[in-house]
């Protein structure tokens, strides 16, 4: 805790933010041993007592006798007043209530509980006579994800998907057994000496350049830029020792959690302790944990999600956005924040460095690279003996495939080569499922979503059918529900599932694994798929976009892509952004040791701008294009989108908000932003709600929020009438 951080005596009236719905500070006296600006507390709301943050000094007029007083301050360091600003500044910018931020800061449930202190243990083998079963061992997988973190009986249940019962049967086995310690310990120190990686001339100036803008005081943003497989990762594992050296403490974002297992080991290979994780994937008490040692400066680096920027940091001394294009790093429900943006303005307010690290960065960062807003560093060769695989098209106009399938002669003999050769290959096709679209052959009618205005996807493995909007799922019928044609229906298109199907017809002595969000029930199943690609436990790898994200497989000499075309399609405004993105980091999978490799884009586009420029290596020319094109339609990064999205039971009542908004233009026309809409959204009908989409446009200098929060004044929405506001939005559906 700083030494200037303001006092509160007992007493003093203090302005309180809540997690409680009403957006609005309310003032309470301070308890009798007083408090911190910062201080986490509880208070009395109504009849019930809520966890709340001492805001600051309060000069609200009120009557003295009704002032309650705060009820207790839990055991947590008061957050820093950059910190404070931090959630004043994103309530601002996404135009949010305060106390929908603070519920993204104090994410953890039941703050104010105490201590555990029960901490189950393996003791790395099982008695005799004792027989181990899927259930247990989930148990044990559940303890090994926790890391040497205990957790109670009823919590690491629920981590396992197992009933209690199992796990006191283990213990009463003698398979685990409690031991009594203090729960929310200190992570261990890292030792920045442990052991320090080798490094290629690249990226040992690359870091001397870094080291020198983290010795100088102040906010810097730094763009690291560098071929798939060029050791960005080392380089700012360097950047991390500088800043743990300096006493502070590093944050790396990652986009997802699959990502986590192999990034835990590369922190413990480099400093010899194990980093804190904030992510899904952690129960409970250890969230409470993080969240405490973050705020005493005693957990030095933090991997973890998007929500890892609002955890309280003590010392927060460097930021590191891994993969800063990609679009999971975009909050699409409550707060919708992107992670990317947010992480700068955090590292801003607490005068620390942020890099954003990438192989194909946003154009955004590209663009602010460009204007000299931030520094940019390049690694433009592969670390050791591996090189850049080639990248050639297989030109599909003139490949003679039958109706049911996609993988054409040359790339199949290329994958014959590979497995012959015992190296591996990827098969890549960014849909889930079996087949996007399930037809009835008597009378053309697709299954569509009872709730929503999509077709419902085919899991064959899983022998169901899947809303990917709503998440619904029902078994796949026998009958027509329109004709009442029994067993006629056809899957229209291929999926992962599909295409494995194939594979596995055209190499029946291969060994496949499919590798899709939806086949894994935890992340710890998925890391452990992925470590057993790594070793070389599978000859073909058939995977969605998941597999293109930091994945290091060093057998993998061939990838195939599927279908290049399907992100070009459509007019979204990122599609060719993306789809560039996305083929550059999948065929950056190939070839990473010591073997070259090859990637096979199957198109019938050979001559689209985003393949010649993957094909030609032509990346700078791509975003130089893409960047003059979004110019002269004033689209960001040189213009400002908000979206509007109003849902309501049925269309007619969301659009009855839409015109009410409409009527008042002249709020929005006046400060120089344009209008469009309202219209009903690409997918119109979603969970059984009807939406309604309008698009605010301006240019770069608008400051757009104050003039929404004005236009949407006095506006009154009944209970079932939704309006989400998207400042910055990625999506458009």
């Amino acid at each position: 805790m700083r030494q200037d951080q303001e006092f509160f005596v007992y007493g003093s009236l203090v302005e309180v933010l809540t997690t409680q719905p009403i957006d609005r500070l309310f003032t309470y006296r301070a308890p009798r041993e007083g408090c911190f600006k910062g201080a986490i507390v509880l208070v009395p709301f109504g009849q019930r007592i809520v966890v709340g943050l001492v805001w600051g000094s309060s000069t609200e007029k009120i009557e003295l006798e009704k002032i309650k007083t705060i009820d207790r301050i839990l055991d947590f360091q008061p957050l820093q007043p950059e910190f404070q600003d931090f959630i004043w500044k994103v309530a601002d910018y996404t135009v949010s209530p305060l106390y929908a931020v603070l519920r993204l800061a104090t994410r953890v449930r039941d703050l104010a509980a105490q201590e555990v202190y029960k901490k189950l243990i393996y003791k790395g083998k099982v008695p005799n006579q004792f027989k181990m079963t899927p259930a247990r061992s989930r148990v044990l997988g559940a303890l090994d994800n926790l890391n040497g973190i205990g957790a109670p009986i009823s919590e690491l249940a629920k981590l396992a998907k197992v009933s209690p019962s199992v796990i006191s049967g283990m213990i009463s086995s003698g398979c685990l057994f409690t031991k009594m310690e203090p729960k929310d310990l200190p992570y261990a120190k890292v030792n920045t000496a442990y052991s320090l990686n080798e490094l290629s001339e690249d990226q040992a100036q690359v870091v001397f350049d870094i080291n020198n803008l983290l010795d100088q005081q102040g906010h810097s943003s730094i763009l690291l830029c560098g071929v798939t497989g060029s050791g960005k990762t080392a380089v700012y594992l360097e950047a991390i020792s500088k800043v743990i050296d300096n006493g502070k403490q590093a944050l790396v974002l990652l986009p997802e959690i699959a990502l986590t297992g192999d990034f835990t080991k590369r922190i413990k290979a480099r400093f010899g302790v194990s980093p804190a994780e904030w992510h899904s994937g952690i129960s409970q008490s250890e969230r409470r944990r993080v969240w405490k040692m973050v705020g005493r400066g005693q957990a030095q680096i933090v991997i973890g999600a998007r929500s890892a920027l609002f955890l309280p940091f003590e010392e927060l001394g460097l930021i590191v956005v891994d993969e800063e294009h990609d679009s999971s790093y975009k909050q699409q429900d409550g707060v919708l924040y992107h992670a990317r943006d947010m992480a700068v303005l955090r590292a801003s307010l607490a005068g620390a460095k942020v890099i954003l690290a990438s192989a194909t960065p946003s154009l955004e960062t590209w663009n602010n690279a460009k204007l000299g807003k931030y520094k940019r560093f390049n690694l433009t060769k592969r670390y050791g003996s591996s090189v850049l695989p080639d990248i050639q098209v297989i030109d599909m106009r003139n490949e003679k495939l039958r109706s049911d399938q996609w993988i054409s002669p040359i790339l199949k003999y290329k994958i014959e080569e590979a497995i012959d050769n015992n190296e591996q290959a990827l098969l890549f096709l960014n849909r889930r499922g079996y087949a996007p679209v399930t037809l009835c052959r008597s009378c053309g009618q697709r299954i569509g979503c009872d709730f929503c205005d999509t077709a419902m996807i085919e899991h064959r493995f899983q022998k169901r059918l899947m809303c990917h909007q709503c998440g619904e799922t029902k078994p796949m019928p026998r009958t027509c529900p329109s004709c009442q044609a029994i067993d006629n229906f056809a899957p229209i298109g291929p999926g992962v599932e599909r295409l494995a199907e194939e594979a596995t017809k055209s190499f029946p002595e291969a060994s496949i694994t499919v590798l899709s969000s939806d086949l894994y029930s935890s992340a710890r199943s998925l890391k452990d798929e992925l470590e057993s690609i790594s070793r070389g436990n599978t000859d073909i790898i058939i995977g969605t976009q998941l597999i293109a994200k930091g994945h290091n497989f060093p057998n993998l000499t061939v990838v195939g892509v599927v279908d290049p075309d399907l992100g070009l399609q459509g007019s979204d405004l990122r599609a060719a952004e993306r789809t560039f993105q996305l083929l550059r980091q999948v065929s950056g999978r190939a070839g990473r040791n010591d073997k070259r490799g090859t990637a096979y884009l199957q198109t019938y586009q050979p001559q689209h701008p985003v393949i010649e420029a993957i094909t030609n290596g032509q990346d700078e020319q791509f975003w130089i294009a893409e960047a003059k094109g979004r110019e002269l339609a004033e689209m960001p990064p040189f213009g400002r989108l908000v979206g509007i999205l109003i849902s309501a039971q049925n269309s007619e009542d969301a659009f009855e908000i839409g015109y009410k908004l409409s009527k008042k233009a002249t709020i929005l026309s006046s400060a120089g932003i344009t209008l469009y809409g309202p219209a009903p959204a690409p997918i119109t009908r979603v969970r059984g709600r009807y939406r309604v989409r309008m698009l605010l446009k301006a240019s770069k200098a608008v400051s757009m929020q104050s003039v929404i929060k004005l236009w949407l004044s006095g506006l009154n929405l009944r209970k079932d009438i939704r309006l989400v506001i998207d400042v910055d939005p990625q999506s458009f559906l």
